[in-house]
């Protein structure tokens, strides 16, 4: 069984918030959580928050996480020009690249138009996880020219479900499982006025559903991969 773990790393629930508590509080959690539990995942940074969070970065590559994009400032596609689109892209890439290597992007809100392909290949992108099975893509992973599209299963949401009800989804997920969250997610939001699902079960509650959702795969013998890992494994069984 495959099993993924990502996160989207941006500032507080947009566009709803500017601020940075997920920055500052969350995300060391989550790394704290990830090192205890031994599990490597994919970090997708806005590169707005990765120049001003530049420790935060170096400590997910020196921890051996995988750094992907998650755009330039969480602008989303589908609502800018296929230009503009482009030049935040290109932006994004160029700023995490000055940290590591940078091969996998997500877009904001799960939302990218198919003509986006051509543009993350032109740019060295080898991995998209873009699409969603909850929003209803049916294709699961495939290559779009030499991109590989890994889709997310569920919202991020449910993973802050009672343990009780979210584990009857997790068991009816196709593989691979691609789960993601948001470092905002596991500091406190119920004050803030912002929609209900993205507030219920935030904070230290968040970070002990996680854990018992590594620690269930984990009993079943899960394998957890990173996005790069899922195009090294795919495209050797495309070479086949």
């Amino acid at each position: 069984m495959l099993v993924s773990i990502t996160f989207d790393v941006e500032h507080d629930c947009p566009p709803y918030l500017t601020t940075t508590r997920g920055m500052r509080e969350g995300l060391p959690k989550l790394l704290d959580l990830m090192a205890e539990k031994k599990i490597r995942a994919t970090f997708f940074f806005t590169a707005e928050m990765a120049k001003r969070f530049p420790e935060l970065v170096r400590r997910v590559i020196d921890e051996g996480h995988e750094l992907g994009s998650h755009n330039y400032n969480h602008e989303r596609l589908d609502k800018l020009s296929r230009d503009e689109g482009r030049k935040a892209i290109e932006k994004s890439i160029k700023v995490l690249r000055e940290f590591g290597e940078v091969v996998s992007f997500r877009a904001p809100n799960l939302q990218f138009p198919n003509y986006y392909y051509d543009i993350l290949e032109k740019n060295g992108i080898l991995v998209d996880s873009s699409k969603a099975r909850y929003k209803g893509y049916q294709d699961g992973v495939k290559f779009f020219g030499s991109v590989l599209e890994v889709p997310a299963s569920t919202t991020s949401s449910v993973i802050r479900l009672p343990w009780s009800v979210q584990k009857l989804i997790h068991a009816k997920l196709s593989e691979p499982k691609i789960y993601f969250a948001h470092p905002w997610e596991f500091v406190p939001m119920q004050k803030e006025k912002i929609r209900l699902d993205c507030k219920f079960n935030t904070g230290d509650k968040a970070i002990e559903l996680l854990g018992k959702l590594i620690d269930y795969y984990k009993s079943q013998g899960a394998e957890f991969l990173t996005m790069r890992e899922y195009y090294d494994r795919y495209q050797k069984l495309k070479r086949k």
